[in-house]
């Protein structure tokens, strides 16, 4: 093993694998339930709304014997051994999995996409953004990632592997580097008595190391954007904790953006002698793929010291174009510490050189100068070192940060340059590194403070359930690891024709940058309006400018058109990219050239989908209601009245309800609506109900009259033909799924009560309808399909049958899931809405392993799609509902029910936004 550490102080470890080793005395430490993730929810009434046991992690804990606890772990989040196995191994969604009916009604659109991919892959050598021949595979290892919004993010798993990047914009490669990793160092009495590589893993290269820690004795513990790892060392009395810091910090636009991550060790003596402890950060430069190849990369080490705090660290330079990039791995000095390095190591070698270093005296070599670049198809690595005393039954700490500096993009078209936003912050020229690592280690209690301020309320509140929390929070991962960018807008890009009718647009792009995350991690396009309608939620309330950024970002590409001429998977029609005046799919795949080509979906044409304009008017008067922002309710009014008579065409009888094509026409691309629908429908009366009120706020009467007419008898026709005593019919065809119960059809009524309208005198949906339907789906989608414990299916027949008659009527939508809870809470079903997004947190992160991955779909039985979605952030929309139904609580009775039918709504309270 080459770890200088005798054979009397290792031993295998109790129930891992017979190579995996762990020091003496690893099976006199107890075995039991871990105990501090208990709390004083244990004695709350079952029977208050939202009650669940707040041990979310048993059987993820369940393998882990030690007794260590911790340094300053938070109580709320989630929690997993390091040596838990996930039992259910699913598979991604393929053709294999599409029932005979099913895959006949789409065989020609089969061959189509099988066509396109085969010339996008083999002649374009470009990647389809959504790959159906190549999916990503399940891997369950992933944990909180690293980065603020927009710069690029690195994902380390909970058993501490650095596994998924996206480092060129949108792009990912999910690929464990196994150079990246932590190791401690503990010395007694000038003599290493303990070193281990603080991984479980036991690789083929650097094999002079001592992989194989003990899971059992190790357990991660994420509340994004922080975690914490801690590692109990049986037998040394010692136990590591390592808190892992991202600044997300809701409101701030600055520091949100920057690309960084800390990483605190808090490493605590129970015994009764001195230590000097040392914990290595060594990290490969690059991949180890792809654009490594070449070679030419080198690393340099740097101090930095300003304003008496010094960083120091290496510089790895990744020069590869066309986005090249420079990583730092620091450390803070302080007098108790000692901070080497080693420049250069080879990270494909056995590793010999480095271990023997850090082996002989807890320190590394520290060599000065640049390293060589590195030669074709040759590995290079480098590592960074703290090293502290440790008292007797006393603590230290050791603080690194990692960095990243990629300050110009390009994206695949290698057309347009874009400068990334923290770039106003730290410059263009691509030597930020060591500003950006000093800055995080200096900030980082600071950024702290802020984090805890933002939820502690939320934590602390007693009568929400401990996984509400973990999920709230931790769903955020996607707002950074969504592919996202945040890019800086030149001032020539914005067409003065177009800016000249929006009075805020040039201010808001300038000022608050550009704003782009993917659908999700495998459906590769950016900022997709009708499931960002889901997700919006999270960016307007905790960063509401970039929400408002992306709406006139849309609101540009509305009033453009690109009549170029492309043929559609579904249908094989032939039709144009983008016409005016509608609401585009998308605003562009990363490995194109996006806002400059929007609608990288190919599958539909979707100019004749139903329900984007209408999820674009009802967004803009849910940000004007959140933020109290008249100038943008004003720039936005215009764009609204053109989408709008855009969609006057589907309401082909004059009924005042618009109908379905009978193809699948809305957000649910395979299932087909034909007709008045509950769901698009729905959103119709709901998106002229809120004309109404922007025509009252506009001061346009004669506009208010028309919608005001459309709406009276748009809910005749919606009533008459809809609902059924029970619940409204999906749609209006003779097809037996016509009358399936569809768990989405309340989501006009979702989005006209989150923005303060919706009942009273601007009720459009009759109370006792949608509390009917609600409680109905509850009944049949949620208790009825697989015992009530995953969530509620997309469709279901009233005989209580899924409904599969389509490849999406019998998947469960995670954020169409936690938009019907939403939707419960606003109505007063508290408990059901709580019951009901239990399941899909339970499912996703406790049973499946889909943590810090939440996919789009999931099926009763072996099959998810389309991992890492942007959807699930709709779980805020569920606080969102929470905090109005406090704040409606608290109102004297006198000032509730004051909505107004015709005229301007009242103020919209600003605090709303506020997540405190």
């Amino acid at each position: 093993m080459g770890t200088g550490v005798p054979a009397s102080e290792q031993t295998r470890c109790a129930k891992g694998e017979p190579q995996i080793y762990c020091p003496e005395n690893a099976g006199g430490t107890e075995a039991g339930q871990v105990t501090d993730f208990e709390s004083s929810e244990d004695n709350r009434p079952q029977s208050e709304p939202g009650y669940s046991n707040p041990e979310d992690s048993g059987q993820l804990m369940a393998s882990y014997e030690g007794k260590a606890k911790g340094y300053q772990v938070p109580t709320f989040g989630w929690r997993i051994c390091l040596a838990h196995e996930f039992a259910e191994k699913r598979k991604p969604f393929n053709a294999n999995n599409v029932s005979l009916s099913n895959l006949i009604k789409h065989l020609g659109m089969g061959l189509r996409y099988l066509q396109w991919w085969y010339r996008k892959t083999q002649v374009e050598k470009k990647t389809p953004f959504i790959d159906l021949i190549n999916c990503v595979p399940l891997r369950q290892i992933y944990g909180c990632p690293l980065g603020g919004i927009g710069g690029g993010t690195i994902t380390r798993g909970w058993r501490g592997q650095f596994c998924r990047w996206q480092l060129d914009p949108g792009m990912y490669q999910h690929r464990t580097v196994i150079a990246d990793q932590f190791t401690v160092c503990l010395r007694r009495e000038g003599k290493t008595v303990y070193q281990q590589v603080l991984s479980v893993e036991r690789p083929s290269v650097l094999r002079s190391w001592n992989w194989g820690l003990c899971g059992y004795f190790a357990f991660y513990h994420a509340l994004y954007p922080r975690a914490w790892t801690v590692y109990q060392l049986p037998g040394q009395n010692v136990t590591l904790t390592c808190r892992q810091i991202t600044p997300i910090l809701p409101h701030d636009y600055q520091d949100s953006s920057l690309p960084v991550g800390v990483f605190v060790w808090d490493v605590e003596n129970e015994g009764d002698e001195a230590l000097d402890v040392s914990i290595m950060f060594s990290m490969r430069n690059g991949l180890g793929v792809g654009d490594d190849a070449p070679g030419g990369l080198w690393n340099e080490p740097f101090c930095l010291e300003r304003d008496g705090e010094t960083a120091q660290g290496l510089l790895l330079h990744h020069p590869t174009l066309p986005n090249p990039y420079t990583m730092a791995v620091a450390a803070r000095l302080t007098a108790a510490t000692t901070v080497t390095h080693i420049t250069a190591f080879d990270p494909d070698s056995t590793g010999q050189q480095v271990w023997q270093d850090l082996l002989q005296d807890g320190q590394l070599d520290s060599p000065a100068g640049r390293s060589t670049p590195s030669q074709k198809g040759v590995g290079i690595a480098g590592a960074v070192c703290v090293t502290g005393k440790l008292p007797p039954r006393g603590q230290c700490r050791l603080e690194f940060s990692l960095a990243w500096d990629m300050p110009r993009i390009m994206f695949g078209a290698k057309g347009q340059v874009y400068y990334r936003r923290y770039t106003r912050f730290f410059g263009r020229d691509g030597n930020a590194a060591p500003a950006l690592s000093h800055y995080a280690l200096c900030r980082y209690v600071d950024w702290e403070e802020k984090i805890s301020a933002w939820q502690s309320p939320i934590l602390d509140d007693r009568s929400l359930p401990a996984w509400y929390k973990s999920a709230l929070f931790n769903e955020l991962y996607f707002l950074a690891d969504g592919g996202t960018v945040w890019l800086e807008v030149p001032e020539d890009s914005l067409p003065e024709e177009l800016v000249g009718s929006m009075c805020q647009l040039r201010p808001i792009l300038q000022e608050y940058g550009r704003f782009g995350y993917l659908e999700g991690q495998e459906y590769r396009m950016y900022n997709t309006y009708d499931v960002h309608f889901y997700a919006s939620f999270a960016l307007v309330m905790l960063w509401p400018k970039l929400e408002l950024s992306l709406q006139y970002d849309m609101a540009l590409a509305t009033l453009r058109e690109d009549l170029t001429r492309r043929q559609y998977l579904m249908s094989g029609v032939m039709a144009p990219v983008k016409r005016r005046n509608v609401i585009p799919h998308d605003i562009g795949d990363p490995d194109d050239e996006p806002w400059l080509r929007v609608n990288a979906y190919v599958v539909h044409d979707t100019a004749d989908w139903k329900d984007l304009n209408l999820k674009f008017v009802l967004q803009v008067y849910r940000d004007y209601y959140l933020t109290g922002d008249q100038g943008f309710l004003r720039d936005m009014w215009p764009v609204c009245l053109a989408v709008m008579e855009s969609e006057m065409k589907f309401d082909k009888d004059q009924d005042g309800l618009i109908e379905n094509g009978g193809y699948a026409d809305q957000t649910y691309d395979g299932w087909i609506t034909t007709g008045p629908s509950a769901y698009c429908g729905g959103l119709w009366l709901a998106a002229v109900a809120v004309m109404v009120q922007m025509a009252g706020l506009c001061g346009a009467q004669d506009v208010q009259d028309k919608f005001s007419s459309i709406l009276r008898r748009g809910q005749e026709a919606y009533e008459r033909l809809l609902w059924n005593g029970r619940y409204y019919n999906y749609d209006c065809s003779p097809q037996p799924q016509s009358c399936s119960i569809m768990s989405d059809q309340c989501a006009g009524q979702w989005f006209l009560r989150a923005s303060g309208l919706g009942e009273g005198d601007t009720e459009v949906f009759p109370t006792p309808h949608v509390v009917c339907a609600l409680q109905t789906i509850f009944e049949f989608n949620v208790r009825a399909f697989a015992g009530g414990a995953m969530g509620a299916v997309n469709g279901m027949q009233p005989h209580g049958v899924p409904d599969r008659s389509s490849v999406q009527s019998d998947e469960v939508w995670v954020g169409v899931v936690y938009g019907l809870a939403a939707t419960m809470i606003q109505e007063g079903l508290t408990w059901e809405g709580f019951q009901t997004a239990e399941g899909c947190y339970r499912t996703v992160w406790e049973r499946l392993g889909l943590a810090f991955q939440t996919p789009e779909a999931y099926c009763q039985q072996r099959v998810f799609r389309s991992l890492a979605y942007m959807r699930p952030l709709s779980i805020w929309a569920m606080q969102l509902a929470l905090q109005q139904q406090h704040r409606k609580a608290s109102k004297p009775v006198a000032e509730q029910g004051t909505g107004l039918s015709t005229g301007p709504n009242p103020r919209p309270k600003e605090a709303t936004a506020n997540p405190k």
